[in-house]
């Protein structure tokens, strides 16, 4: 049985028993471009902006659940038959198509647009010197406290100064065991170690993979201690990310396992967890918020577009991925509409100091973004990342629970990844 609901004018067919949806948009024009994507956004971006001013074009859309997606696109793309011309790619799987060599080459858009685009995503789009995935978005991360809490426990809830307190992984520690000690053990600084896993990552100086060789940053030994220091000493709420928990800090809701209240200082979430995390979960906390850098410059998340490098509308293709990831005039309407920050420099630069957030109290969070996002690192991403840090999270866990000790932690993940990779 199929249910049709029409959905921004696309027609969305469900499927009983299955999550699969699909969406269609039918047209006359001489162009006709077959996309697969594993969220309704980019069908929004083409419903709403890219259709009306190309007439010429006729789409199908498809939509499948991002845990299911590399299932359905991987044997269609090693085979040939039934391939999509362009689809979207998460950031969790992305470097793998990047480096497959299946996708079209994208450099001609890059070279013609350069001046105005931020260099993260690009890299993380890059292969061998060529550009084979776009992103019209880039997801910087920072840190968002509350702001009663600030004012209680540190005096202020002024960003600039709430900064100082979190300038780096030092100062960090030094502030939440300020934090538990003048709150008489009520106050963590996050709900979760989970949270700081992303900046310790970005604070890498090397990727994963080096010539072929497995590298343990300094950074990630950092992130173990910090994680058993925070355990130990109950300065951070012990839930998992995305758990009950987790939102329940958000709501100042949070209950420890003998049903006493903990407030939670902080989030560590990027420029997406502002409107879909913060804002959706803990609306009531609106205006009780700020955000700052925090102690490491980080991203999290994000979508990319890259096409079949077989399809046979490959100019269509690429005029569709241009417009969405390079078009001055979209992107600016897109940034305003709908607050998402985008990876044009241009059009971020016009428009950074025109916001004014009322869930942050009124902060400008576009300007924060703006700085942050220049010193992202792309270059650190690579196709097997969500393997490796798969099996890091599992020896984190085995460490900071006492399970193992930190030598024998580092000595399994390093043995597990190798083993895993085939290196």
């Amino acid at each position: 049985m199929q249910k049709i609901l029409p959905i921004l004018g696309i027609a969305i067919v469900l499927v009983s028993g299955c999550q699969k949806k699909e969406a269609v948009q039918t047209g006359g024009g001489a162009a006709k471009l077959t996309i697969w994507s594993f969220s309704d956004e980019l069908g929004s971006m083409i419903q709403k902006y890219y259709l009306p001013s190309h007439p010429n074009v006729s789409i199908d859309f498809s939509i499948t659940p991002s845990d299911q997606f590399p299932d359905k696109l991987d044997p269609v793309l090693a085979s040939g038959q039934g391939t999509p011309d362009v689809f979207a790619l998460e950031d969790a799987f992305v470097r793998k198509y990047i480096e497959s060599g299946l996708l079209l080459d994208l450099t001609s858009i890059y070279e013609a647009n350069k001046g105005n685009l931020l260099a993260y995503p690009v890299e993380v789009g890059s292969y061998n010197g060529k550009v084979y995935g776009l992103s019209w978005q880039a997801t910087p991360g920072a840190m968002f406290y509350r702001r009663s809490l600030a004012k209680k426990y540190l005096g202020t809830d002024d960003p600039g100064v709430v900064q100082t307190y979190f300038m780096d992984m030092n100062k960090f520690l030094e502030t939440a065991k300020t934090l538990k000690e003048k709150s008489s053990g009520a106050c963590v600084v996050v709900s979760s170690r989970g949270d700081l896993l992303r900046p310790f990552l970005s604070a890498r100086r090397y990727p994963w993979v080096v010539n072929g060789k497995f590298v343990i940053d300094p950074s990630v030994e950092q992130y173990l201690d910090i994680s058993k220091t925070l355990y130990d000493y109950r300065w951070e709420g012990r839930v998992g990310q995305w758990s009950e928990g987790w939102f329940a800090g958000m709501q100042g809701k949070l209950l420890d396992e003998n049903g006493k209240p903990v407030e939670v200082f902080s989030y560590f979430l990027p420029t997406w967890g502002l409107h879909y995390v913060l804002k959706t979960n803990a609306p009531d906390t609106s205006g009780d918020w700020a955000m700052v850098p925090g102690p490491a410059v980080y991203r999290w998340g994000g979508t990319w577009i890259g096409a079949w490098k077989d399809t046979k509308n490959s100019a269509a293709a690429k005029e569709l991925i241009a417009y969405l990831t390079t078009n001055d005039a979209f992107l600016e309407r897109y940034a305003l509409d709908s607050g998402d920050f985008v990876s044009n420099t241009a059009v971020v630069e016009k428009i950074k100091n025109n916001y004014s957030e009322p869930f942050l109290g009124g902060q400008d969070h576009y300007a924060v973004f703006a700085e942050l996002a220049k010193h992202v690192d792309g270059k650190l991403t690579q196709g097997t990342d969500q393997i490796v840090e798969g099996l890091l999270n599992a020896e984190v866990t085995a460490f900071v629970n006492g399970q193992k000790t930190k030598t024998h932690a580092l000595s399994d993940f390093k043995r597990e990844v190798e083993i895993q990779l085939k290196l």
